[in-house]
């Protein structure tokens, strides 16, 4: 009987396997407070706002590989509507789950004047429903907004 022997060597394409994408790097929500330190840090912040779905499952797996990617750059936070409501309600949203982008102050100081100099202005950019998520998705919304998410730009 002849037997094969086999070399495994290093594949650099997709092979359909998960990618090890290291430690989590989506944030979780716990309180406005934290989230606002966040802000102050002066990082583009992509929140998503999920309930318990399937479509949210699968965007759970994109955050996670977008947050890799752009990390530390722009900060990923996932928020557990259930869990937080008010938070949740005040983005005057019925359909779940959905992703909202806020700028930091710099980014937004250059979009209106402030009348108060004690009120710290940041912008925010809702994704379209039909919006592509997947970190390639990510990137192009970045670049048509200006959004800083690497040392390149």
């Amino acid at each position: 009987m002849d037997y094969l022997l086999v070399k495994f060597v290093d594949i650099k394409y997709y092979t359909g396997y998960p990618k090890d994408l290291g430690p989590s790097r989506v944030i979780h929500f716990t309180s406005e407070r934290e989230f606002v330190q966040l802000l102050h840090e002066g990082h583009p912040i992509v929140v998503a706002f999920t309930i318990k779905c399937n479509y949210s499952q699968h965007l759970d797996k994109v955050l996670e590989e977008a947050a890799a990617e752009f990390y530390p750059h722009v900060k990923f936070l996932r928020v557990e509507c259930p869990k937080y409501p008010g938070f949740c309600i005040t983005r005057q949203r019925k359909d779940y789950p959905f992703i909202e982008i806020f700028h930091s102050p710099e980014q937004a100081a250059n979009q209106g004047r402030i009348a108060d100099p004690n009120i710290t202005k940041y912008s925010v950019k809702v994704l379209p429903f039909n919006f592509d998520t997947s970190a390639y998705g990510f990137r192009e919304f970045f670049k048509k907004h200006n959004i800083r998410a690497t040392d390149q730009n």
